[in-house]
Order: C-alpha cells, then structure tokens, then sequence
C-alpha cells in the first residue's frame, strides 16, 4: 500500500504536530485528509472514527488523528495514537512532502517527537 505524507513545513511552526498521511492516487484510502488540510480536525476525527481504520490499526489514519487531536490540544489522545501507529501489525512507506521515502513506524515516531517538543516548549 502506498500511501503519501505531507509534512506541512507551514504548520511546524506551530506547537502541535502536524503530520497529514494523504492517499496515493493509486490507491485510495480516505484518512480524512481534506478535513485535516482544511483545519477542521473535529471533522476529521468524526471521519476516521467512522471508517474504522484508526480502530483497525491503519497507520495513516492513526496518524492523522494523533495530528487532529494535537491540534485540538489533546496531547495524551494523540500520543495514544502516534503510539498506536508505531505499533500497529501493518506498515508501508509513506511519501514525505519533499518525495522521499519513510516507513510508517518512522513517521509515526517523529510525530511522537514532534509532540514531545511541542510539549517542552510549552513548558518553558
């Protein structure tokens, strides 16, 4: 399964998370990313709840609710999900936004590290 990740250089800036996993044109899998891109992360919570694949253990959906509920300031729900993202049975490349290549674990622990410094810089 290919699937596409967009790190939104944008974004980083900002002290929540932001990793967007998008499906590849060849094959599409509907990880909410439009809501995420969007910025309505209630929506896409609602969205990958509804697909199930973040309860079956998708990587990318797992990813992108880590992202939405980070946004929304909930950093233990999303480190639950980035977690749960780094150790779920299934794994593929993701495609980062500058087209390299990543493994979804890695992905999915560079969002954990991400949140960890966001959260670290909140505290100072």
């Amino acid at each position: 399964m290919s699937i596409s990740l967009l790190l939104a250089s944008a974004l980083l800036a900002s002290p929540a998370t932001h990793v967007v996993a998008s499906p590849a044109d060849t094959d599409r899998v509907e990880v909410a990313y439009d809501a995420l891109r969007a910025g309505r992360n209630d929506a896409a919570i609602a969205q990958l709840r509804a697909s199930g694949l973040a309860a079956d253990g998708d990587p990318a959906a797992l990813i992108n609710m880590g992202t939405a509920y980070a946004r929304l300031g909930r950093p233990d729900a999303a480190m639950a999900c980035f977690k749960a993202a780094m150790a779920s049975t299934t794994r593929y490349d993701l495609q980062l936004a500058d087209g390299s290549w990543v493994d979804s674990r890695l992905a999915a622990r560079r969002a954990a590290e991400a949140l960890d410094r966001s959260a670290a810089l909140a505290m100072r």
